[in-house]
């Protein structure tokens, strides 16, 4: 069973090794975090804990008036394929739902398809690209938005 909480301080390192282990060289480090928490309570962070205690996946989002951001969605290898990404995706949506938000926005890298599929299937439509956006690799970014309708998420 994974439960949903609200992001504290002393996940930060376990977040900065998970992004190193699923991103890279484009890894937010421990400084970004920290900076990202500081942003509250303009930015809402929450992770996913597995059963033995551990964090198996993230989301945050930026609330600034009526557009919303997601920030990030991640998942542990371990936890991929799961439908995690899907359940922290629909709170996100409803998170930003809540404060009022009329449209969410977010960036994508064009060739992560696992994520341009749940993003499409929440209900996000492309609406302009970035070129050579995510470096080093020159990767395009996808800008994507998902229109909130009153009373629905």
């Amino acid at each position: 069973m994974i439960r949903l909480r609200e992001l504290e301080w002393t996940d930060l390192q376990a977040l900065a090794a998970m992004e190193r282990d699923l991103f890279g060289d484009d890894a937010w480090g421990v400084e970004t975090w920290w900076a990202e928490l500081a942003a509250r309570p303009r930015r809402d962070y929450l992770v996913a804990v597995g059963e033995a205690g551990d964090i198996v996946g993230y989301a945050g989002l930026d609330v600034a008036g009526g557009v919303a951001d997601i920030m990030t969605i991640a998942t542990s290898s371990a936890a991929q394929g799961r439908g995690l990404g899907r359940r922290l995706l629909h709170e996100v949506i409803e998170r930003a739902q809540d404060r009022g938000a009329l449209a969410i926005m977010l960036e994508v890298r064009a060739d992560n398809l696992p994520a341009r599929k749940l993003y499409e299937r929440g209900g996000f439509e492309v609406i302009s690209m970035r070129r050579r956006y995510y470096q080093p690799g020159d990767v395009d970014a996808l800008v994507m938005r998902r229109l909130v309708k009153e009373g629905h998420g």
